[in-house]
């Protein structure tokens, strides 16, 4: 392991000789063996790419042009209707309800939009927003997925699980498809349940065995409950709509929500990128394929490189998980008083003694796709060599959240 990440910061230097640091790689060879996977992964079910994952047109782009990749979840409405416009899809699922009525507008206007993106809903003050922005005899009919929480709860007050839709049992899912199909100008074409607490947690956390065993045996629990409310709610919601499509899952359970007979589709993007968070899975851990690099700038005393910048955290609770990683070279980490700081992060262990002002430190995000709000382009190398620089949302001038 040691001698493959030295080969990789050498072929990485070598590609990015010309650029000055701070700038961010997705290395493609790598990029496409995880895209490979995660379609062998889905065994036979088409995977949705999570845009919130890779934020960047091209790579987008890129993705779906593969086999056994189809549409885009998208993660607002403005960007859906950016990536329908830019032809990177016709077939974009909001994942997230919106109240963005300048967007709603512009979809409601617009018979082709409409036609290309499904709006997420689990409420039916959703429906009277988008009523109340156009009625329904002025606009087309406007494409709806229902989104079922997914969140186990064993015991009244336990939930396990991020707090999504308010629409958790097989009987809520039915009451409110029953509640679509009567109101004029929506369509109800989908269901979505993300087991967050399985796709989005690591069940084998470095150095920490107990928890681990706890998190499987939690993970083990919520899939088999999930089973069959999933499969209960999906019939439910079929009695008033004819469904296009059920989608579940994301990179951590992809392999487990194909396997699910309800599910139509499955969704994945962290995966293509492989942050640190995926290094606490045992199932399936991506290749790491995006990188940002900064330069070392002092050393303020033995044993230390400090670089400039490098505080590029991640979102989600405030713990170490959410830090950047320093990679290459390998022994390095970061300083427990000052972590990654905006202007400069000071390095210590093994390898810090060996760096001199100008080298770099390359580091891997803890989750993909955030790491493109920080740079204009991400520079794509093929081998040896930078074969193009493609735009980030950010640097096509695209902020969405």
């Amino acid at each position: 392991m040691a001698i493959e990440r030295d080969l990789l910061r050498d072929r990485l230097d070598r590609a990015t000789a010309h650029l000055d640091p701070p700038f961010a790689v997705v290395d493609l060879a790598a990029l496409d063996t995880n895209a490979t996977a995660l379609v062998d992964l889905a065994a036979g079910k088409p995977v949705r790419v999570a845009s919130k994952s890779v934020r960047s047109h091209d790579l987008l782009t890129r993705v779906l042009r593969r086999p056994g990749w189809r549409g885009v979840l998208a993660f607002t409405l403005p960007e859906a209707i950016r990536l329908v416009r830019a032809e990177v899809s016709d077939d974009v699922v909001v994942a997230y309800p919106t109240a963005d009525r300048a967007a709603l507008a512009e979809l409601a206007g617009d018979p082709e939009l409409a036609a290309a993106v499904t709006l997420m809903v689990d409420d039916p003050a959703q429906l009277d927003l988008v009523d109340a922005v156009r009625a329904p005899g002025q606009r087309p009919e406007l494409r709806v997925c229902l989104d079922l929480d997914a969140s186990w709860r064993p015991l009244r007050g336990v939930h396990v699980g991020v707090r999504r839709s308010p629409v958790h049992s097989a009987t809520a899912a039915g009451a409110f498809a029953a509640t679509v199909a009567g109101r004029r100008g929506f369509r109800l074409v989908g269901v979505m349940a993300y087991e967050a607490q399985i796709a989005g947690l690591g069940d084998a956390p470095p150095g920490q065995a107990l928890r681990g065993t706890a998190i499987r045996a939690v993970q083990r629990r919520s899939y088999r409950e999930l089973l069959a409310r999933r499969g209960a709610a999906v019939d439910a919601v079929r009695q008033h709509a004819d469904l296009e499509f059920v989608n579940g899952g994301g990179t951590g359970s992809l392999a487990a929500t194909s396997a699910d007979p309800a599910v139509t589709e499955v969704t994945a993007g962290s995966g293509l990128y492989g942050p640190t968070l995926f290094d606490a899975y045992r199932a399936w851990r991506p290749v790491p394929a995006a990188f940002f690099a900064c330069a070392v700038v002092r050393r303020p005393a033995p044993g230390v490189a400090t670089v400039l910048g490098g505080g590029w955290v991640a979102s989600g609770p405030a713990e170490r998980s959410r830090l950047p990683r320093p990679w290459l070279p390998a022994g390095l980490r970061l300083v427990g008083t000052e972590g990654a700081g905006e202007v400069q992060t000071p390095l210590t262990g093994a390898e810090a003694d060996r760096l001199r002002v100008g080298d770099r430190v390359w580091f891997r995000h803890a989750k993909a796709g955030e790491v493109c709000e920080r740079v204009n382009e991400l520079h794509l190398v093929d081998g040896e060599a930078v074969v193009a620089a493609v735009p980030t949302y950010r640097g096509a001038g695209w902020a969405f959240l």
